[in-house]
């Protein structure tokens, strides 16, 4: 079995990811058994003002830095389960000290295995408004849809100010149904919780539409890899198209 890094950038986030990971051993290797698994996580706070001022080469450097630290740790391959910090991934620079999972084709790939034609994605703002998952879901067949202005920036709060910050409250999961409910109501099939931490607001079987819950399914790529079910990805930083097949 492989060592698998897991690249986070929020504590709930990596949690997740590194939960699901070792889930899926117990599931199908035995109990108390996985795959070794190294999580890096440099502080959130490092990388907002960077965010802020749209610096993602800034961003990418320390997560540069973060890879790295995983393959010092003997990590052969590197999921990351923050779906914003692709954007950051995806910029031009040097080759990540590791090869890495794309989280945006593996739920793509995902998408196709159940049938989706139009997906409603519920992130940040920085998320929603990147090309990072059209290309992906595009590149598939499938069309995107993302809640409206005032939707996004409510969603953006939420994440930024609470779940990021693990406060989970009720006032913030009906805001989320309402805005899947209309997701659905303009036609989209699945709704992609492309925030790592937004599916740690209600099990699968409370939302308005099937979900596609890009924490889990990276983690249960990294498992596949980890086990060799998958090939090792190829991927390592730049732009998505040379993520090649299945993420890798």
């Amino acid at each position: 079995m492989l060592h698998a890094g897991i690249l986070g950038t929020t504590s709930e986030g990596a949690a997740l990811c590194f939960r699901a990971f070792c889930q899926e051993g117990f599931a199908s290797l035995g109990p108390h058994d996985h795959p070794d698994v190294t999580v890096g996580c440099i502080a959130l706070a490092r990388n907002l003002p960077a965010w802020d001022r749209s610096d993602y080469l800034a961003v990418r450097e320390n997560l540069a830095i973060s890879v790295a630290r995983l393959a010092a740790a003997g990590a052969r391959f590197f999921a990351c389960p923050d779906n914003t910090s692709h954007i950051a991934l995806e910029q031009p620079g040097p080759d990540l000290a590791l090869p890495g999972l794309h989280i945006a084709r593996v739920v793509a790939e995902q998408a196709v295995r159940d049938g989706r034609l139009r997906v409603g994605m519920l992130g940040t703002r920085y998320t929603l408004e990147a090309a990072v998952y059209p290309d992906a879901l595009a590149a598939k067949g499938i069309r995107v849809d993302v809640p409206g202005a005032a939707d996004r920036a409510l969603l953006h709060e939420v994440i930024t100010t609470e779940l990021t910050n693990g406060i989970f409250t009720d006032r913030s999961r009906q805001e989320v149904i309402r805005i899947t409910d209309a997701l659905k109501a303009r036609g989209c099939d699945a709704a992609a919780l492309v925030c790592t931490e937004i599916p740690l607001l209600m099990p699968p079987d409370a939302w308005p539409l099937p979900v596609l819950d890009s924490t889990r399914l990276l983690a249960r790529a990294a498992f596949e890899v980890a086990t060799g079910k998958r090939a090792l990805p190829a991927w390592r930083g730049g732009p998505a198209r040379s993520a090649g097949r299945d993420g890798g």
